[in-house]
């Protein structure tokens, strides 16, 4: 029992060793994972918790804010197909929640911020990826702010897989691959210069307006007062007349009557002076009233002038952009027409060369025609006037036909010796000699052919030449029937060059 105190003793400080041992505090960033006694791991956020050593295990989590940049790395095309190269910056940290801690555990458990902010980017980037086509490249400059909002909201799906939390998206740089930017900055810029010049333009009228206004009712003011003035005057000159008449009119009835004569006249006088006072100062009114109205008009006129002078110009520019326009359509008109025309005169041209070919061929087809009929007909009259003649004359005709063919046979006879270059003549030494044998070759032929006709046809050409005679008509009682109405027939000489 001796021994009592000191075994607790002994297990208070061997406790106080372990609590000192296992005492563990997380920072408000890091967030310290217990595990290993417990099925559910002991989270600790910002508080101190106790760790059994050999039994538990610390792990930490990083649940501060991550900065993760999110880049395209190349032009990817919008919805209007421009390539643009965006750079943004995510903002994301691990979900507090038990259902947050619990997915980070599994993905995110002792990694460095760096690791994690690159575990993340590829979702990141493929989001912002796909949210790129859905969208204008004008859209993406003039709201950046709803791009980064719908990139968070399309990505937020994916980290809640993961247990993160994308606190924001932000867009830090575009570009696009054409330089088309830069050029819708220009044409904003010109619509912003002329807004303005519009704006100082209307500015500038207004206080043309204004001044003109107040000097108006400056003169007003003027013309009212000196009116105003011009009556009291006029009112004390009229209230003076009438005084001095009175006293006038005392003082003559108190001095004689050439006195009051003479002040009748005085009065008369003073009348006249005061009514050449008040013409005076009616027309000094009259002058005035005309000063305040020409300088009533000047203004008019100069702002007059000046709308003018604006009008003139649009109205000179609208016509010089309707002119330049009309010439533009009237040159683009002419150019058609006169291309039309050219088509035209080329057809017209093509069908004329056609109709002439065409007249052509018809009039070489006809003349042809008519050649052909001609002819025929010639034909066809020269062989009845032939039929006729030969009828009417008979044997006669038949007799004369055949005498002019005699020169044709004697040349057909004949023809061989043309072909014989050279001839050598020899005597035969029986008295008859080899030039009369040669001149007499075309009559003996001749001679023998008018004997192969009579023997082969019965008709003898001798006969009929001489039957003319008296021994054909009494010794042989040959009669050509219309020898006597016949033509006279002339045989050819026929001639045969020997050499």
């Amino acid at each position: 029992m001796e021994f009592l105190p000191y075994v607790i003793i002994a297990i208070v400080a061997l406790i106080v060793l372990v609590v000192a041992a296992g005492y563990v505090k997380s920072p408000p960033d890091i967030a310290f994972i217990i595990s290993g006694l417990k099925k559910e791991p002991k989270v600790l956020v910002g508080r101190a918790g106790i760790r059994i050593p050999f039994f538990e295990r610390k792990d930490t989590l990083l649940i501060k804010q991550i900065t993760v940049d999110i880049k395209t790395n190349g032009y990817i095309p919008t919805r209007d197909f421009i390539g643009v190269d965006i750079d943004a910056v995510a903002k994301v940290r691990i979900m507090t929640d038990k259902e947050g801690i619990k997915l980070a555990m599994k993905n995110f458990l002792n990694m460095r911020e760096d690791k994690i902010a690159s575990a993340l980017t590829d979702s990141l980037q493929g989001n912002m990826r796909e949210i790129i086509g859905t969208v204008e490249l004008r859209e993406l400059c003039t709201d950046r702010k709803r791009f980064g909002d719908e990139v968070q909201t399309k990505a937020q799906l994916d980290m809640n897989a993961l247990g993160i939390e994308i606190i924001s998206c932000n867009i830090q740089k575009i570009e696009d691959e054409k330089g088309l930017i830069p050029a819708l900055g220009q044409d904003n810029m010109s619509k912003i210069q002329k807004d303005a010049s519009i704006a100082k333009a209307n500015a500038d009228k207004e206080v043309a307006i204004a001044e003109a206004e107040a000097r108006r009712l400056a003169n007003d003011a003027k013309i009212a007062s000196d009116t105003a003035i011009a009556e009291r005057e006029n009112e004390l000159a009229i209230k003076q007349a009438e005084l001095k008449k009175a006293a006038d009119i005392k003082l003559a009835e108190a001095d004689a009557a050439y006195e009051i004569q003479k002040e009748e006249q005085r009065k008369t006088i003073e009348i006249t002076t005061a009514n050449a006072n008040i013409a005076r100062q009616e027309r000094e009114i009259e002058l005035k009233q005309k000063e305040v109205s020409v300088t009533e008009q000047q203004l008019e006129a100069q702002i007059k002038k000046k709308a003018e002078a604006e009008k003139f110009a649009r109205l000179q520019q609208a016509d010089a952009d309707l002119y330049e326009r009309q010439k533009k359509a009237e040159a683009e008109r002419f150019e058609k027409e006169q291309e039309a025309l050219a088509r035209k005169a080329q057809a017209e041209a093509d069908m004329y060369a056609k109709v002439k070919e065409a007249e052509g061929i018809k009039a070489v087809g006809e003349a042809e025609a008519a050649a052909i009929a001609a002819k025929g007909i010639a034909e066809a009259e020269a062989i009845d006037k032939k039929a006729e003649a030969m009828k009417k004359y008979g044997q006669a005709a038949m007799t004369e036909m055949i005498v002019n063919k005699l020169p044709e046979m004697a040349k057909a006879i004949a023809e061989p010796l043309n072909s014989i270059d050279k001839v050598t003549i020899i005597d035969g030494g029986n008295g008859t000699t080899g030039v009369g044998q040669m001149g007499g070759y075309v009559p003996t032929v001749l001679a023998k052919t008018i004997e192969s006709i009579k023997e082969t046809t019965g008709f003898d050409i001798t006969d009929v030449m001489r039957a003319d005679t008296y021994d054909a008509k009494v010794n042989k009682n040959i009669n050509v029937k219309g020898l006597e109405n016949a033509r006279n027939v002339k045989v050819e000489k026929i001639n045969v060059d020997v050499e």
